[in-house]
């Protein structure tokens, strides 16, 4: 990883970044002096228009420099899209120079992530035109476009299809991707997919009947638009298909195959585009022509390979393309059971002697990859091309002898067996997958691109989009990207640890020397495995792998602290280092990590405990003291990822190489505050394992369907009319003041009474049928109430809040009480965290039986929240803080989850004191407060008892339904007890 430094600049001594121009140059370059004299927005006159000058920057700043990011970027910065070129473009007559040159520009703003359509919007008719245009050059039928400008119009397609919010390129792209673009596929394909959708059938016949009606040219725009997609794929194959197996290859083809795969997977993972696109791809065999061409086998075909995945994975996503709803793992599989069934059954009818094992076998042993390459391999080509004729694959033989010449035997099979093969289990693949990230991800750019990737190439990564086609697909979209972040956050930690040990080669040329020190790593003295445990029953990985590491630490007291203060789950990593640098030699942190040092192997582990003397796992929260471990080695118990584990010991042996868990050397832990990770990865797979995630009304918001506004609270139809707001007024005006735009009825009219707490009624809220929306009845009525005394004492009194809030922070908590989703948005100091923790506390109030779950971004927020929460009225027992960060609250509780199991043991030994002192306030004689069990006997014997003859003897002495207070006084039998109270207990 390179760090960059400072240098002086030629001018007063004043430092720039290496490489990042300064403004004197940016104002020297011929860009910045034609801006200024064409359409810089800061100079009032300009020269009048000249496409020459749209030319010459392209041909020479553009084109020229092949489109460096350092070019556009001033281009960007001067506004030569809003100011010039987009005002002055005509789609008649401007050239193929003007056109590019918006385009750049376009995708400029998408790598700067700023808004880039808002020049456009303004003028939807140009729009069209343009759009017609970038559809041309995207063909490139007259071959006039380089390979550079090719993928260039291929990335601004991608960001038309990544915007289809916007309306004017919504309009655009859904032409494209639509029922007509089915006039490509074969006439039994296009009745297929009309036999799972009857419907589409319908309008289909309705789009022929509209296109009788068209002229000529208007038939010849709609023609070009429903083929474009099929026409651009099989451009994509051509430019594939030049691709040599060995020798030279133009990397720039390869960066508009990888553009071209991105596109597909973009139009794969949308619904709308989805819908229609997956039957063109299907038809086209685009994942065989990709699986059998020579870039997929070639090094430079590595990207490439990682994107055809993605695309294999969108192409049969488990979804019904044209209802969007998701599909079970029992409907894929009788999906795939009935189709290959009804094979099996033309091939006893139509291929019995070629095929005679497919038909005879059951399902199970004729799906696999393996056996349908045996079967079809041992067949003839014709018969090969029959059986896919049947399939509804290719054309009859027939009709055209086309296809049957162009395909080979290796590409028929290919495409027979992908069809026909048992579709993977995703769940179950996600499942077997290791959560910890290893070397072979971590240090691959294609997937984790270091700091200094500029947004320009293409990534093998999911994009959350506005829209995503099942809560299946958010949730693996979010847990890839969290786990590509995380192994982006890994690296460098691995990076910094690595460099500062400085491995050295020894003279031995086997064993490792360490020239330097790092807080966060130790050289492994020794690895163990100490327990490999059975599968569980349906499983194929271990149950548990644990494995014992001893380090050993130095003299230094704060770091053995540290390494000591290891907690149960916090997660480190094992490292083989493999040095090739002789001992004293000077790494270079300015170089890349990987030209100077070479790690085998990493693999995570969790740790379970550090090892006493006698080998036993030291508990964290014991009751007896922390023993001491004598010298300075350590120790620990670690639990080893399962999955991994099985995959590693597959790997070893099938190919007979060396056991890696013998060749770890280095343990590297994390900062805890960032190593969250593997918690969090393993909670999104547990959610992917659970049938419901969300509830209904928040499903179609979540997925990007539906109304924006459709999980407001006044949209749901439980609201809550009747709340109590306790104490979120601090007086009646405080109230008044908070409903400007509201009637507010009180149920008293004294103003004496008109004291918080208060119960609202939003009539609103009500049903009110038959009525005319605007003669709805929207008052307010406030309801004062008293809380029931807690106790005599001054701490019983309940803590009330404060702060005075205003109209729309009282909706907000308003909103907050109510179901559905509501967000609270403001800049620093504008009560967000006192709104939060109101509504928090009004949800205590009004749903005791329920529980609230409070989630924050960080520690510090949570722990903000959290002691503002203390300070209101809700019972400590109640409260619990979950992950790290606990220590730092500002208060001398602990809230963690031993913190308040020992809370409870404490509580049960105060309560039993007070028993204790009931009890001799009583007179009553024995050891009633030994147990809970024998204060319980007390309680339902002498306090019960007692208070019955108490309820008993105030209702003789007053036949009022209300006893006076003298009546009350004289028979309380608990007098005694509260004589440490504020005195007189009733008034």
């Amino acid at each position: 990883m390179v760090k960059r430094k400072t240098r002086k600049s030629d001018s007063g001594g004043k430092k720039s970044l290496k490489g990042v121009p300064t403004v004197e140059a940016i104002q020297k370059t011929e860009i910045n002096e034609m801006a200024v004299k064409y359409w810089a927005p800061y100079v009032k006159k300009h020269l009048p228009f000249d496409a020459k000058i749209v030319q010459h920057l392209y041909t020479n700043e553009l084109l020229g420099s092949l489109f460096s990011h350092n070019k556009v970027v001033l281009l960007e910065f001067s506004q030569y899209l809003e100011a010039f070129l987009w005002p002055n473009y005509n789609p008649k007559t401007s050239p193929n120079e003007h056109l590019l040159s918006i385009i750049a520009m376009v995708n400029e703003k998408y790598r700067e992530r700023v808004p880039a359509w808002g020049c456009f919007v303004r003028d939807p008719e140009k729009f069209n035109g343009f759009f017609r245009k970038v559809l041309e050059a995207a063909l490139d039928e007259k071959e006039e476009l380089a390979k550079i400008e090719q993928s260039l119009v291929l990335t601004f397609l991608v960001h038309c299809f990544d915007s289809v919010e916007v309306d004017v390129v919504r309009a655009a792209v859904q032409r494209l991707a639509s029922l007509p673009c089915w006039i490509n596929l074969l006439p039994t394909q296009r009745e297929d997919q009309f036999a799972q959708n009857t419907k589409l059938k319908k309008f289909w016949q309705v789009i022929q009947k509209h296109d009788a009606k068209l002229d000529k040219d208007q038939l010849q725009v709609a023609e070009f638009e429903r083929r474009f997609l099929w026409r651009l794929l099989h451009k994509f194959f051509d430019v594939l298909d030049d691709i040599p197996l060995e020798g030279e290859i133009d990397m720039l083809t390869v960066h508009y195959c990888e553009r071209a795969l991105e596109l597909m997977i973009d139009l794969e993972a949308l619904l709308p585009t989805r819908r229609f696109f997956n039957a063109l791809l299907d038809a086209s065999h685009a994942i065989t022509r990709c699986t059998l061409s020579a870039l997929i086998r070639r090094e430079e075909g590595a990207l490439f390979c990682e994107l055809l995945q993605m695309l294999r994975f969108y192409a049969k996503f488990e979804i019904d393309d044209v209802t969007g709803q998701q599909l079970t793992e029992g409907q894929m599989t009788d999906r795939h059971y009935a189709h290959v069934t009804s094979l099996q059954k033309a091939a006893f009818k139509h291929f019995k002697d070629s095929m005679r094992e497919f038909f005879l076998l059951n399902v199970g042993s004729v799906d696999t990859r393996k056996a349908l390459v045996k079967l079809f391999t041992g067949m003839g080509k014709e018969d090969l091309y029959k059986f896919a004729e049947y399939m509804h694959m290719v054309p009859p033989l027939t009709e055209s002898t086309d296809d049957f010449e162009e395909m080979s035997h290796e590409f028929l099979t290919e495409m027979l067996v992908s069809r026909c093969e048992r579709r993977p289990n995703q769940l179950q693949q996600l499942n077997e997958m290791p959560l910890y990230p290893t070397e072979a991800i971590i240090w691959d750019e294609n997937m984790v691109p270091y700091e200094h990737y500029n947004g320009e190439g293409v990534l093998a990564l999911n994009k959350l989009n506005l829209q995503f086609l099942t809560l299946h697909d958010y949730l693996l979209r979010n847990f890839t990207l969290f786990q590509m972040e995380s192994t982006y956050e890994i690296r460098k930690d691995l990076e910094d640890s690595i460099l500062r040990m400085k491995p050295w080669l020894h003279e031995n040329g086997r064993d490792v020397v360490w020239g330097g020190w790092a807080r966060m790593s130790q050289p492994i003295i020794n690895f163990t495995i100490v327990e490999v445990s059975k599968p569980n029953i349906g499983e194929k990985c271990p149950s548990s792998v644990r494995a014992d590491i001893t380090i050993h630490l130095g003299k230094r007291a704060d770091i053995r602290h540290e390494w000591e203060g290891l907690r149960k789950h916090d997660v480190c990593f094992l490292v083989t280092c493999r040095p090739t640098k002789a001992v004293g030699t000077k790494y270079d942190v300015r170089l890349p990590f990987k030209e100077q040092f070479e790690v085998a192997y990493v693999r995570g582990c969790e740790v379970e405990g550090m090892l006493d003397g006698q080998g036993r796992i030291i508990e964290e929260f014991g009751t007896e003291p922390r023993p001491m471990v004598p010298g300075d080695a350590r120790s620990f118990r670690v639990w080893l990822d399962t999955n991994q584990y099985r995959l590693d010991m597959e790997k070893h042996v099938a190919t007979q190489n060396e056991d890696l868990y013998e060749t770890f050397n280095l343990l590297v832990r994390r900062d805890a505050k960032s190593n969250n990770f593997k918690a969090v990865l393993d909670t999104m797979r547990q959610l992917l394992n659970t049938e419901c995630v969300v509830p209904d009304w928040l499903h179609d918001l979540i997925l990007g369907y539906g109304e924006p506004d459709a999980a407001q609270y006044a949209k749901m139809p439980n609201t809550v009319a009747s709340m109590d707001f306790n104490d979120t007024f601090v007086d009646y005006q405080n109230l008044l003041s908070a409903f400007p735009d509201h009637k507010v009825v009180p149920t008293v009219n004294d103003p004496e009474l008109l004291v918080p707490p208060f119960r609202l009624t939003f009539k609103e809220l009500e049903p009110q049928h038959g009525v005319d929306p605007e003669k709805r009845d929207k008052s307010i009525v406030v309801e004062p109430h008293v809380i029931p005394s807690r106790g005599p004492y001054p701490y019983s009194e309940p803590k009330k809040n404060t702060i005075r809030f205003t109209p729309a922070q009282v909706e907000a908590i308003k909103s907050g009480m109510e179901p559905g989703l509501t967000m609270v948005v403001g800049p620093p100091g504008t009560g967000k965290t006192d709104v939060a923790v109101q509504i928090i506390s009004n949800i205590y109030h009004n749903w005791p039986e329920q529980r609230t779950l409070i989630v924050t971004h960080s520690n510090q927020a949570l722990n903000q929240l959290f002691e503002k929460i203390m300070h209101l009225d809700i019972d400590e027992r109640h409260l619990l803080r979950l992950g790290h960060g606990e220590e730092a609250l500002e208060t001398t509780k602990d809230f963690s989850r031993y913190g308040r199991v020992n809370y409870v043991l404490a509580q049960r030994l105060e309560l039993l004191n007070e028993v204790e002192r009931l009890q001799q306030s009583l007179g009553v004689v024995g050891d009633v407060a030994y147990t809970c069990e024998t204060a319980q006997h007390f309680f339902l014997y002498q306090v019960y008892a007692r208070w019955e003859e108490f309820e008993q003897a105030t209702k003789k002495k007053q036949n009022t339904p209300t006893p006076s207070v003298e009546s009350v006084a004289i028979n309380f039998p608990f007098a005694g007890y509260f004589d440490n109270a504020p005195q007189p207990l009733f008034k």
